[in-house]
């Protein structure tokens, strides 16, 4: 794991671990296309070799335009990326030896999906008998050996996005990029090709830059993922820590289902604060980004950290009282939609098993959860 320090202003510091370790580098990019405003935000990121990373945000949040840069698609405006210590700013896209995965495919449709494969490698000037032998293997990798002779327009979206994996790798690039590479394929086709390309990345020990903005995704397939907000890292951690332990509201909200309540800090002791809610009830909770007495928060909770089975609760949990709003069936799980201090879209969600709990809406119930799960981050 890479040593990476987080400052105040939701900038990262790289230690010289990381520096020695780094395969893929961005110092102090930052990227403008007009002059005066910043889509990248002086951004410093590390990855070793082998690492899958994926940059993760709302659309504009910058992370396409990193990805783009490193391509070689776009130039950054300020500061340096470097690819196994090499600066690459001035070396144009081709000359990179980078594998790229596209949303739409990219594929030319005048060409068998052969041909398609092979293209990469007769720039690359191999010769006849070597690029037979690497798109054979490249198209059994992705389980398509019996698709060489077809065109893209007769296959599904499904094997088009397979096919646009096998050309990225068919080459063995040392780096592959993905830019939402799934987004047009359906739920359980997306779901079955995350594996895919994770299983791939991990056996053959590509380092994979994957951008998206679908939380779940990320989650699935990353080793580490960054967390882009108007054109800076949130946050940089692997999947767990980034769910249980979000660094600020930002990310608590955008990764996964939340609940947040609003207050001020009434005391802080240790690893534990005492918020006064809106509504005038004090809940403990972690102080994660404050420091005094006085200052507002958001504290978050996590929807399954919540109980409502008073024997289920631990005997340390803080008790608040809850209204059902409504009841949602989702076979494997009961969602449950509560009035909370103020709050009326506070979720809870519990596994569907014969001792769960059934509530309707109107009921008025005690619910609870311990203090560490619950942060207490910035207003």
């Amino acid at each position: 794991m890479l040593d990476v320090t987080h400052s105040k202003t939701g900038s990262y510091g790289l230690a010289d671990t990381a520096h020695d370790a780094a395969f893929v580098e961005f110092e102090r990019v930052q990227k403008s296309y007009d002059g005066e405003n910043l889509v990248v935000k002086d951004l410093n990121l590390a990855m070793p070799k082998g690492e899958f990373l994926t940059m993760l945000g709302p659309s504009g949040s910058g992370k396409t335009t990193c990805l783009m840069m490193l391509a070689g698609f776009e130039t950054a405006t300020h500061g340096e990326i470097l690819l196994d210590g090499n600066p690459i700013n001035n070396i144009p896209p081709h000359k990179r030896g980078i594998g790229m995965v596209f949303q739409n495919y990219a594929l030319f449709p005048h060409m068998t999906v052969a041909e398609n494969l092979a293209f990469p490698l007769e720039v690359r000037k191999l010769g006849k008998s070597e690029r037979e032998q690497k798109v054979k293997r490249a198209l059994d990798m992705v389980q398509m050996g019996e698709f060489g002779g077809r065109r893209p327009a007769q296959l599904s979206g499904g094997q088009q996005q397979r096919i646009a994996l096998a050309r990225a790798l068919v080459f063995e690039p040392e780096l592959v990029l993905m830019d939402e590479p799934l987004g047009a394929l359906d739920k359980q086709l997306r779901e079955h090709m995350q594996f895919e390309i994770t299983r791939l990345a991990h056996e053959l020990g590509i380092t994979t830059v994957y951008v998206t903005h679908d939380q779940t995704e990320a989650l699935t397939m990353s080793d580490r993922v960054a967390v882009f907000d108007d054109g800076r890292i949130q946050q940089l951690a692997p999947p767990d820590e980034l769910y249980e332990e979000p660094g600020n509201s930002f990310v608590a909200q955008f990764i996964g289902e939340n609940n947040t309540l609003e207050g001020v800090v009434s005391e802080i002791t240790g690893d534990t604060c005492v918020i006064k809610l809106d509504g005038g009830e004090e809940i403990d909770a972690k102080p994660v980004n404050v420091s005094q007495v006085g200052e507002r928060t958001k504290v978050s909770i996590r929807p399954e950290r919540v109980e409502f089975n008073k024997e289920r609760l631990h005997p340390d949990a803080h008790m608040l009282k809850a209204k059902v709003k409504e009841f949602i069936y989702m076979g494997d799980i009961f969602r449950f939609r509560l009035e909370v201090a103020g709050n009326d879209e506070f979720i809870v969600k519990t596994r569907n098993a014969p001792d769960a709990v059934k509530l309707k809406p109107g009921e008025v119930i005690d619910i609870g959860w311990l203090a560490q799960d619950c942060r207490a981050l910035d207003a």
